[in-house]
């Protein structure tokens, strides 16, 4: 175990009992600072600008360039390689545990370096080259066939075999408080064969977990389950907003199109794997069928982290509509990344892959309004009398994710997103 995840470690940077960021954590985002940006972590409610911690020597003997720490993106830091990055937690964590006087001592530059999170704008954290979405929940995927195919054969042959996914669109992948505005397109009406054009009426959320690509490979290369977690660098909250009559429509035979790629939210901290090496879990069992040889997993790799979903309309009390656990992901993410790679795609730093839908066996558990309204048959009452089947304009959806283990919690921060009207 890394010195960094200590559970007796405490810092002197005060941190509340039900706060994401301990020292424990360490995880990286994107300040924006005067007209830059820097690279960054968080303990308490403290933003570290970690460029000037290491400007003024807190880094010392690690010999980072400035420029990768004054960047507008991670994908430079990300690329120093996991010995490096996990140096750099160790040494903030030193600089910042409770017994370190050196900085905390030092007015000046304890000025330079911390920035109250309320007072600093957190932006995109890598530059997505590409990004894969994949559909690895059982529960998740059983429910969508219950409701569109045959209930006896909810899966699809290939399901079991394979880690589906597809390619998505990057460019609309945005960090946490960005507004989406609700996607136009063809739906086809119930009682009619002929589609029509408008604003989609079923906007939903899909709670995922994404995993940020930490080290490239070379076109041809591949990836197997003993190197895979090299090349992952860390995980962020992922909202896959998703146009349920516009996708309905559209997805066959090629699947997702506009019904996806109108807007993905992520939350603005990439929390490390080595962060959260304390919530490892046993995967699920996959025996019927066994998967081929080249995803045989024989070691834990589902991670034990709480996820939650609240919906907030505009003028109204919330409500938490999800609670569900990263740990029901039926194929992990290293089966994923070698699935991926299996047929000699390359993936380079800043490559995002989420793990589609995460659903747990209950209603109260299901990661998506399509199955927690069950396609509109169950609509959830809200606190203000009004119901939802879907999301609505101007509603704010709030994701959070946790795991909690020998009193220290580590997570990811909010990611949240309000949905804007479509436009004319």
């Amino acid at each position: 175990m890394s010195k960094a995840n200590d559970p007796v470690l405490q810092s002197w940077i005060p941190v509340n009992e039900d706060s994401d960021f301990p020292i424990q954590n360490i995880p990286f985002g994107i300040m924006k600072k005067g007209k830059g940006h820097r690279v960054s972590t968080i303990i308490g409610d403290q933003v570290i600008d970690i460029f000037e911690l290491n400007k003024r020597g807190y880094l010392s003997g690690l010999d980072i360039p400035n420029s990768v720490l004054k960047n507008e993106f991670l994908n430079d830091f990300i690329s120093l390689g996991k010995k490096k990055t996990n140096k750099v937690r160790e040494k903030i964590s030193d600089v910042f545990k409770k017994r370190s006087r050196k900085l905390k001592n030092n007015d000046s530059d304890r000025k330079a370096i911390l920035n109250d999170v309320s007072k600093v704008e957190l932006t995109m954290p890598v530059k997505v080259g590409d990004y894969t979405d994949f559909y690895s929940s059982r529960d998740h995927a059983t429910n969508v066939g219950k409701m569109f195919r045959d209930p006896e054969n909810a899966l699809l042959p290939n399901w079991l075999h394979l880690p589906v996914g597809y390619h998505g669109r990057a460019s609309s992948i945005v960090v946490s408080g960005t507004p989406i505005r609700r996607p136009k397109g063809q739906q086809i009406p119930a009682d009619s064969k002929q589609p029509v054009y408008g604003p989609c009426k079923l906007l939903d959320f899909e709670m995922e977990v994404a995993f940020v690509v930490g080290k490239k490979t070379e076109l041809g290369e591949t990836i197997n389950m003993d190197n895979a977690e090299d090349h992952i660098f860390g995980l962020t909250l992922f909202n896959d907003w998703s146009a349920r009559d516009i996708q309905k429509w559209e997805y066959v035979p090629l699947g997702p199109f506009l019904g996806k790629n109108f807007g993905s939210s992520i939350s603005p901290w990439i929390v490390t794997l080595e962060a959260l090496e304390p919530f490892r879990t046993t995967s699920p069992k996959q025996e019927d069928p066994k998967p081929l040889p080249y995803l045989k997993n024989t070691k834990k790799r589902n991670y034990n982290i709480s996820l939650f979903v609240d919906v907030i309309p505009e003028n109204g009390e919330g409500k938490t509509v999800c609670e569900t656990n990263f740990k029901y992901m039926y194929w992990n993410m290293c089966q994923q990344l070698v699935h991926h790679t299996v047929n000699g795609c390359n993936v380079n730093v800043g490559d995002m892959c989420a793990s589609g839908t995460i659903s747990g066996p209950k209603r109260g558990s299901f990661g998506s309004m399509l199955e927690i309204s069950w396609k509109g048959s169950m609509p959830v009452d809200m606190p203000d009398g009004t119901q939802r089947k879907f999301i609505q304009d101007h509603d704010t959806v709030v994701m959070r994710g946790f795991g909690t283990k020998n009193g220290v919690r580590i997570g990811f921060g909010e990611v949240t997103g309000k949905i804007l009207p479509a436009l004319k």
